[in-house]
């Protein structure tokens, strides 16, 4: 544990103390809270679900202490943006976002937080209008460290070295408020040569199966119907508290109120045969996978240190095909790594177009410091990325097309969203099929049973016949 001493200004008198020594509740009581009236946040989150959850859990927090979220063209007093660092450019768009948000706000306190300022958190406390960057240890503590909102000459960093990061801190977003997104777990041991994220976002851990029940059974009592639980690694649930993530899935599967459940990235080593056929048998988890293959070539697969090898990957996504023949399976790829050559590209491709997935999602390899790639030699060139990109792109595209239409005329139930988009409405199914049907608020938040119909005007959906 850090030790940090913190200082607040009180009735004129300083109070200072050790963080480890106090409970965030008694500092929360010790802060003089009149600062925070009539105080308004702006908030921008880059990156995860998971990002976007911990936004939220931050939000709640400044509105406990009176604190409400700015309207739409409102200036607001403070602003918080939360980071992503997974590629080059996912820091330039941090950069960019930081500065829009300052210009927006002139005058407002920002705090900057997130993998990019637990990662480079002397590179963005140089922007001018920074105030405080806060690091991944402390960023769902943010209230501690608001002692007063005045706007500071350079910003200042609060962080703790990544080893330390030892605390889990349970989030829960809301999604248009139909889709909530709960943090099961954070952090990740496998330092894959290519990543960053265990640098920006320490060692596994997680929360107690009893206290994230507890949590998704708030969901039910603010009329939420379904839950996507998020992670770094959700698969390595369980070190925190000896417990198993298969343990996490059987309690969600039996609270009352919640219509479905969804489980985020898994990786294949951890998606077990037996979690696969507990899905196909539940109450509430949906046939719908997310795996990340990051490369269909096994040399690449041991240059990029995963753990698995393409024989385990196709065994995942047969077996989940044997056992639900209409499962949703999106599958991450990067491609460009280093040491990714013509050959070895030629065959991920052959792998990726041969398994029965319905989606894929492309990401291009990006270089970032103290990653074990850079040791690679062979690096591939930008013009030869963006080409192997739109090869996978196509193959994703045709895959996702085929799928929608093996579904025509099914049976589904379908969760139609908040969000009206001129005369129509969109919603999921079970098994992921985003469908469209004429705007009836009536049938917002609600099961709907239908039948897929034909693909829409532009191609992204199936019609929903009710």
């Amino acid at each position: 544990m850090y030790s940090q001493t913190i200082k607040f200004q009180k009735n004129q008198s300083e109070i200072s103390f050790d963080k480890e020594d106090v409970s965030p509740l008694h500092i929360k009581n010790m802060i003089d809270r009149s600062i925070f009236e009539n105080k308004t946040a702006a908030y921008y989150t880059l990156g995860c679900k998971l990002n976007f959850a911990e936004t939220s859990a931050i939000g709640r927090q400044l509105s406990q202490a009176g604190i409400t979220k700015a309207r739409k063209g409102q200036k607001a007093d403070i602003c918080v943006i939360n980071t992503c660092t997974v590629t080059e450019l996912a820091d330039k768009k941090g950069r960019q976002a930081i500065r829009k948000m300052i210009q927006q706000h002139p005058d407002a306190f920002v705090v900057v937080t997130g993998c990019y300022a637990q990662l480079k958190p002397d590179d963005i406390a140089s922007i001018e209008g920074v105030d405080l960057v806060l690091g991944a240890e402390q960023k769902l503590d943010i209230f501690q460290y608001l002692d007063n909102l005045t706007k500071k000459d350079k910003g200042a960093v609060i962080t703790s070295k990544t080893n330390r990061i030892k605390t889990f801190v349970p989030s829960l977003s809301a999604d248009d408020r139909t889709r909530y997104f709960l943090k099961v777990q954070d952090g990740c041991d496998y330092f894959c040569s290519f990543c960053t994220i265990p640098h920006a976002r320490g060692r596994s851990r997680n929360g107690s199966i009893a206290d994230l029940v507890t949590q998704a059974q708030s969901v039910v009592a603010e009329g939420g119907k379904e839950i996507v639980l998020t992670g770094v690694n959700i698969g390595d649930f369980g070190h925190t508290t000896g417990e198993r993530f298969f343990d996490l899935l059987l309690a969600l599967d039996d609270i009352q109120g919640i219509e479905r459940f969804r489980i985020s990235s898994i990786e294949p080593n951890l998606l077990t045969d037996e979690i696969i056929d507990f899905v196909a048998n539940s109450k509430r988890f949906a046939p719908h996978f997310h795996l990340p293959l990051q490369a269909g070539s096994d040399d690449v697969l041991q240059l990029m240190k995963r753990r698995y090898d393409t024989a385990l990957f196709r065994h995942k996504v047969e077996k989940i095909k044997q056992t639900m023949p209409d499962a949703f399976i999106g599958v991450d790829v990067i491609v460009g790594v280093r040491g990714e050559t013509d050959a070895y590209f030629e065959e991920s491709r052959k792998f990726i177009e041969s398994l029965p997935i319905s989606q894929l999602h492309v990401f291009t390899y990006s270089e970032r410091a103290g990653t074990q790639a850079l040791k690679i030699p062979h690096s591939v060139d930008p013009k030869e990325k963006h080409a192997r990109s739109k090869a996978l792109l196509d193959i994703s595209d045709r895959k996702l097309h085929e799928f929608y239409l093996s579904q025509k005329g099914a049976s589904k139930k379908v969760i139609f969203e908040h969000t009206r988009y001129g005369s129509k409405m969109y919603g999921f199914t079970e098994n992921y099929i985003k469908t469209v049907a004429d705007y009836n608020p009536s049938l917002v938040n609600k099961v709907t049973k239908v039948q897929i119909g034909e693909l829409d005007e532009d191609r992204s959906a199936m019609k929903a016949i009710i």
